[in-house]
């Protein structure tokens, strides 16, 4: 296939690239930044606000990763936050739609429950947590990444286009993820509103290639997560400590995640494997 990747300079779009041309796929980069690789038939520079940027961009491709976006809502103007991701998801969906792309796979968050960057202390009504989970909603990050979510549910209506929108947590590897475990030995509580979630990114790689390949319909929402919590606590100290009287809707034993990775195993056919907490993490 021939993919667009958006957001091609950040850290995931980095991976996604790799593992797509692994693949044999041709791809097409966009970025702010400049993106250098050799390997691809075109780079381009510039603000996925613009039209004209996504139009050329998309000429061509047969499906769309769409990893382009603010990843986080440390700014000082929430409302120009929540306009850039929400405008940018829709002019390239709309786009897309428009040069008859079949498929986008799209960078959602788990932050679009509402727990990741609340201001104040929040709980999830159940554990594992899955893709119905109520709204509990307080950022403009997290709200950017539910209209994503429904922009990808309208293109699908009003184009046709198969859409999957994966929710991933903090996303790392290397020194990256070495820092975020290293935060939550000394506490374990920043990391509450996570729920220690986490996934490696060569898996958050490999969730997008499948989700590009198999054989999908619809537009989905799915939970992509690695198998374990960041904590050398158990899952259950973990709960018992800091979200006390929550609901535990199925079993989760040892340090395992306490999100619901049906959804990901059934459409994918994958769930992610990589645990730091081995030599076979490659973290």
């Amino acid at each position: 296939m021939r993919v667009l990747v958006t957001g091609a300079a950040g850290h995931i779009g980095g991976h996604v690239t790799a593992e797509l041309l692994a693949a044999g796929h041709d791809v097409v980069l966009t970025d702010l930044r400049p993106v250098d690789e050799p390997r691809a038939l075109r780079v381009h520079t510039g603000d996925l606000q613009d039209p004209d940027l996504v139009r050329k961009a998309v000429d061509g491709a047969d499906a769309v990763v769409h990893l382009g976006a603010i990843p986080h809502p440390n700014t000082p103007d929430p409302s120009t936050l929540f306009a850039h991701n929400c405008h940018t998801a829709h002019r390239v969906f709309e786009e897309a739609g428009r040069a008859g792309v079949r498929r986008v796979v799209a960078a959602s968050s788990m932050a679009a429950v509402g727990l990741a960057w609340s201001p104040v202390p929040v709980s999830p009504a159940y554990v594992p947590l899955d893709e119905a989970h109520p709204s509990l909603l307080r950022d403009p990050y997290g709200l950017s990444k539910t209209v994503l979510e429904e922009v990808a549910r309208t293109a699908h209506r009003r184009y046709g286009m198969d859409a999957v929108s994966m929710r991933f947590p903090f996303t790392g590897t290397g020194g990256r993820l070495a820092d975020f475990l290293a935060a939550c030995a000394a506490d374990p509580a920043g990391q509450r509103h996570d729920l220690w979630g986490w996934l490696h990114t060569l898996d958050a790689a490999t969730a997008i290639r499948l989700a590009l390949e198999l054989p999908l319909s619809g537009a989905h929402v799915i939970n992509v997560t690695a198998p374990d919590t960041t904590s050398a606590q158990t899952s259950a100290a973990l709960m018992a400590a800091h979200h006390p009287g929550v609901p535990l809707r199925s079993a989760v034993s040892g340090h395992a995640t306490l999100f619901d990775r049906t959804a990901c195993i059934d459409l994918l056919g994958f769930a992610p494997r990589r645990t730091w907490r081995t030599t076979e993490g490659e973290s």
